[in-house]
């Protein structure tokens, strides 16, 4: 008779390893980036000819929007039942702080979705560069403020609005996630802040609220865009780990957290 794995019981999730826990987050930022950064890089900004005159044909910021939230609900549902679909530093530091990822998988899960992040980056400059005239330094849906800001905004503003939208973020997939919230919507929930969240914020940073998504295209741009990173990454893992914090002593459920591996099921 030939050995086969023992199912786990119906009300327990099944046990993945780190390595392929890693791989899932790798590959959920790949997604996360590739969708959304790709989206403003190639569709955002597109301009046509009509009648001697500019015609814009891109998506604008709504669509940007829809792309990094319908990004991570897809790979939420995806991919969430192996890793806990975080895919954003700031949001594994909030759930670490919360208790729902032990420290020892902290660093790791920074690396694989930075990994990610870096990878799909890659991609989208891999098909950007086929464009006549692209210059990455022009424009790589690179987060910034001041003069880097899509409207202007200064540091203060970014600042403020990079650690409160994180911490709001966070709290949604505290909650989301939690015991007593109701099963199978948690992806949808996330995927639908992060589409608010980036409406708000477009204007004012090009929205990062995840340090991979801010650190990958900089990287590629370079300049002024990798100067102000300091920022798209302090400001979210702040607002992460107060949101950690926060949710735990004021929210959380008295009996045991679940993870996005269960919330996500029905």
């Amino acid at each position: 008779m030939p050995n086969h794995p023992t199912p786990a019981p119906a009300d327990r999730p099944v046990e993945y390893s780190l390595a392929r826990r890693l791989s899932a987050e790798f590959v959920g930022t790949l997604w996360l980036v590739l969708a959304g950064c790709g989206t403003a890089v190639l569709a955002a900004t597109a301009t046509a000819e009509s009648g001697g005159s500019a015609l814009f044909v891109g998506v604008g910021y709504l669509g940007v929007a829809l792309a990094f939230g319908l990004a991570v609900t897809t790979m939420a549902y995806g991919l969430g039942h192996v890793s806990g679909g975080h895919f954003n530093p700031a949001v594994s530091l909030g759930l670490a702080m919360a208790g729902r990822l032990g420290w020892r998988q902290l660093p790791t899960y920074f690396l694989a979705q930075l990994g990610g992040a870096i990878t799909g980056a890659a991609i989208v400059f891999a098909v950007a560069s086929g464009r006549d005239g692209f210059d990455a330094a022009d424009g790589f849906a690179t987060n910034g403020y001041g003069a880097a800001s899509p409207q202007g905004y200064a540091m203060t503003a970014a600042l403020v609005t990079e650690f409160v939208l994180t911490a709001v973020f966070v709290v949604v997939i505290l909650g989301a996630t939690d015991s007593a919230a109701p099963k199978g919507f948690a992806p949808l929930a996330i995927g639908l802040t992060l589409t608010v969240v980036h409406l708000i914020s477009i204007p004012v940073t090009n929205t990062s609220v995840n340090p991979a998504r801010s650190i990958a295209p900089a990287l590629f741009a370079g300049g002024t865009a990798l100067s102000q990173v300091w920022l798209f990454v302090l400001a979210p893992l702040a607002g992460g780990l107060v949101a950690g914090v926060a949710y735990k002593a004021l929210f959380a459920s008295p009996t045991d957290p679940a993870t996005l591996q269960d919330a996500s099921r029905t």
